[in-house]
């Protein structure tokens, strides 16, 4: 299987006739090599037009959801980036080529030495892996102007929306039922408004299933 070929394809059919149309994206995207965060026995899938698990709990989502959703941010070379739960970090990988810093969350040491060494192999750089409780966020070193997160939740941690600087954006896909669907959140004087541009097909998160409602 030709790689480049694969990588050029996946742009070509499943990243731009899908809206999107950020070159900055596009060429982070293209320079990436989306083989090298997927393991060996799966590599073949990585330019599939299906999200590949890259370890427990952890997906490579199919390039027309990750894009849209890198897309929506409006991501900037001057901001300061959450990654939540990037798994191998292909997500940490594009994202450290549109901003300045990237914070890289994952839960605990094992995971967070298997990213360290998954993008060290890659080559890297401008990213800061850090451990800690997903659904905590990284409030010492935030706030963050970007808060990208791999994986759907059904309900949001008012801790990720406090990290927001202002201007911030939040976002993750939110399943609603059996449908899920991307949300943008944006941070504006203390408050913070969202809006759903797309359906998605992003695989949940672990752990982030919304919490059983008491009735009579």
């Amino acid at each position: 299987m030709d790689l480049e070929v694969a990588r050029t394809a996946m742009i070509d059919s499943q990243v731009r006739p899908n809206d999107v149309t950020d070159r900055r994206l596009i060429g982070a995207m293209t320079a990436v090599h989306r083989e090298l965060f997927v393991p060996a026995s799966r590599r073949t899938s990585a330019y599939a037009d299906m999200a590949v698990e890259t370890g427990t709990g952890r997906w490579l989502a199919a390039a027309r959801d990750f894009s849209k959703l890198v897309s929506i941010t409006a991501l900037r070379p001057e901001d300061r980036v959450l990654d939540i739960a990037p798994g191998a970090g292909y997500s940490t990988a594009v994202l450290s080529r549109l901003a300045a810093h990237v914070v890289a969350l994952e839960q605990d040491e094992a995971a967070a030495k298997a990213l360290k060494d998954s993008l060290a192999a890659a080559g890297v750089a401008g990213a800061d892996v850090v451990t800690g409780d997903l659904k905590a966020g990284a409030p010492g070193r935030g706030p963050f102007d970007v808060i990208f997160v791999n994986g759907a939740v059904e309900e949001v941690p008012a801790a990720w929306l406090a990290q927001l600087a202002e201007g911030g954006r939040l976002a993750v896909a939110v399943t609603e039922g059996t449908v899920g669907r991307a949300r943008i959140y944006t941070a504006s004087g203390g408050k913070t408004a969202w809006r759903t541009p797309f359906d998605t097909a992003i695989p949940a998160l672990p752990g982030f299933a919304k919490s059983a409602e008491f009735r009579l």
